[in-house]
């Protein structure tokens, strides 16, 4: 009898002995086959990015760029004296980080805002505004450069927490109305204006909005693509 309960006690540890191999070879396999994801998505980012330079590295000293949206594409061009900003909103476009974002600020009479990615779930609306890339672009201010009609600048947050009056990572605004934004010439660079589609900022300056100067129904930004 002592034999039979020894062989089955030494049965059952070669049993939990197995199946703990098996869950140390399941977890090991399970933890190559992310770190195998891991190098892969990584290797994905450097090949987008080396695309993107050299897209980049290919682009006239003042690139135009079409912003097509499902109102219409309005043909911007981006000033080669406002270097930083000119190199940052022509690697987001040509990386697709503007695809499928909206006009999240629309004041009729004033200007049309984008460029914010958290505007591509619907579930962020309470956000709306807030997003960017995670960094900020330090200001290139230009006298020559005003907020003429259709001009192309980088919205910012207030003074109060931004002294120094760095940009917004990624959004941006467009001049509908000359006069209502001449109180901004100094305080927000212009890095750019629009040569074509000055009646589709008009177009979309003049949807309804609600009380947060937000459309009622969505104008997006197809993507920005360079000529």
């Amino acid at each position: 009898m002592k034999k039979i309960i020894i062989t089955a006690i030494g049965v059952a540890v070669l049993a939990l002995m197995a199946v703990s191999c098996g869950n140390k070879n399941k977890k090991s396999a399970e933890a190559e086959a992310e770190a195998e994801a891991q190098e892969q998505a990584a290797e994905q980012v450097k090949q987008d990015s080396i695309k993107v330079e050299k897209k980049f590295s290919e682009l006239a000293e003042e690139p135009i760029f079409d912003i097509v949206t499902n109102y219409g594409t309005i043909k911007v061009k981006l000033y080669a004296d406002t270097p930083k900003h000119r190199e940052n909103f022509a690697k987001l476009a040509l990386g697709g980080f503007y695809d499928g974002t909206l006009f999240h600020r629309v004041i009729n009479g004033f200007m049309i805002q984008g460029g914010d990615p958290l505007t591509k779930d619907p579930a962020n609306a309470d956000l709306f505004g807030t997003g960017g890339p995670g960094y900020t672009v330090p200001a290139e201010f230009v006298p020559a450069h005003r907020h003429k009609k259709g001009a192309l600048a980088a919205a910012r947050r207030g003074d109060a927490a931004n002294p120094l009056k760095e940009s917004s990572g990624s959004q941006f605004y467009i001049v509908q109305n000359e006069q209502t934004c001449a109180q901004l010439d100094g305080q927000y660079t212009v890095f750019g204006e629009t040569v074509e589609g000055f009646e589709i900022i008009d177009k979309i300056a003049a949807v309804e909005t609600d009380r947060r100067d937000r459309p009622v129904a969505q104008v997006k930004i197809i993507n920005i693509k360079a000529e």
